[in-house]
């Protein structure tokens, strides 16, 4: 069963638009997961964060996707790297995670409407 939350409660996510700009392997993580850099736009700038997203995702497919991200959440040490924004997907059938996008693209940085 799902909590209902308040429109205002709602308002305070920050989901923005973002383009990956370079991903690393993450050999630190518990379970596999990349280090990924992502766009906001000139006024959220460029953030991090690790990425469980190994099973459908190589490092070259990631680099110029357009992502969602949740850019308010406050940071996370995760084995030693810094996570600034949680990236955005829904898990598959087996619990691996696809990633969500804006379809057709939209600038860096757009909020989440």
């Amino acid at each position: 069963m799902t909590t209902t939350i308040t429109w205002e409660e709602f308002e305070r996510v920050d989901l923005r638009s973002g383009t990956i700009i370079k991903v690393d392997t993450f050999p630190r993580a518990k379970k596999p997961a990349y280090k990924i850099w992502a766009d906001f736009g000139s006024d959220i700038g460029v953030l991090q964060t690790s990425a469980q997203i190994t099973v459908h995702y190589t490092p070259e497919s990631l680099l110029g996707r357009t992502i969602v991200g949740c850019v308010n959440l406050s940071e996370k040490n995760i084995a030693g790297f810094l996570s600034q924004f949680l990236l955005v997907g829904f898990a598959d059938a087996n619990g691996s995670i696809c990633l969500i996008a804006a379809d057709p693209k939209v600038p860096n940085g757009q909020k989440m409407l």
